[in-house]
């Protein structure tokens, strides 16, 4: 389909289906731009409250990331919007996809860094800086071994909330001494601060926006792919395919990178973590670009065979 196509379903808008956080709606409202910039669509942005949203406890609690979807998948299956938008990083592996739904569209992959913050007031600003003992928030279990296996002397604090909630918890001084974040995350919603990008394997997904559609609506389908972008779907698939393979849960530490190197050639590096980083397995391998899927079921395989299964299994779901 080329530009120009015209939407003329729902009486001419398209419902784009998000969680109401702030970078949630930034995103989609991102989207919603491109998709009108594309084709001649009115794009009108849904914010849908998840129950991942309105729970304050630990994720795990409701069946991990999930709970930010599932509202989203029903309201895409019954009607109620007719395209959504998802942090491919926050969509489980281990938890098949509605079978009436399909990512059409992978937007172009942004920055994958996950980024360290401190206190405004705070003298240190380096992760070399903090002392024995120092508070480090994040909710990610893969950043929590990582961390473990750099700076073992930390205390690494579980932390949610959007991004502006845990800066305030943050700059207040008294819960934490360091955050971890992604660093797309304060692109996306404007925020300049200074940080430490911290050498670490990134989540699988990590800075792509997935589109996601109804299969039964092949017009949708072909408008989402306007904003397909063949490289990061092959980056995409490569990484997913290593996730699905691993048959991690929510409390997994398994990190993936898929990129393209100099040669053309596609890239993939995967790991996976005790809970605390003191052990872990390490695969990485090169592909041509058509064998994504191939490289990332190598790579699950490779880890599986040097330790994986038990790593995983070690770890309460």
């Amino acid at each position: 389909m080329e530009p120009g196509f015209s939407w003329s379903g729902g009486g001419g808008v398209l419902r784009l289906g998000t969680r109401t956080s702030p970078l949630a709606m930034t995103q989609a409202r991102y989207v919603a731009g491109r998709l009108e910039e594309l084709a001649d669509a009115r794009v009108e942005v849904v914010g849908i409250q998840t129950s991942g949203d309105r729970h304050t406890g630990h994720l795990g609690e409701l069946g991990g990331k999930g709970a930010f979807m599932r509202e989203i998948d029903r309201a895409l299956l019954t009607g109620r919007v007719d395209i959504a938008v998802h942090c491919l990083k926050d969509v489980p592996g281990d938890v098949p996809r509605p079978e009436g739904l399909v990512f059409a569209a992978y937007v172009e992959r942004e920055d994958t860094a996950d980024v360290m913050l401190f206190p405004m007031a705070s003298p240190v600003q380096r992760l070399e800086g903090l002392p024995a003992g120092a508070r480090v928030g994040t909710s990610a279990v893969r950043r929590r071994a990582q961390l473990g296996r750099i700076r073992p002397d930390l205390r690494i604090e579980y932390l949610r909330g959007n991004v502006n909630s845990r800066l305030g918890r943050l700059d207040a001084g008294e819960e934490f001494d360091a955050v971890v974040l992604a660093r797309v995350s304060l692109a996306r919603l404007g925020l300049d601060r200074p940080g430490e990008v911290l050498d670490i394997v990134p989540a699988v997904g990590s800075g792509v926006l997935a589109i996601d559609c109804r299969r039964t609506d092949p017009d949708i389908v072909e408008l989402a792919r306007l904003l397909d972008h063949r490289p990061t779907r092959q980056c995409v698939t490569a990484e997913r395919t290593m996730l699905h393979g691993l048959r991690g849960h929510c409390n997994s530490p398994i990190a993936g990178h898929a990129r393209f190197e100099r040669d053309g050639q596609l890239s993939l590096r995967g790991m996976v973590f005790t809970r605390d980083g003191s052990r872990f397995v390490h695969a990485q391998e090169w592909a041509p670009p058509d064998k994504a899927a191939d490289l990332g079921a190598y790579i699950a395989g490779d880890l599986l065979r040097k330790g994986a299964r038990d790593l995983i299994d070690g770890i309460p779901h």
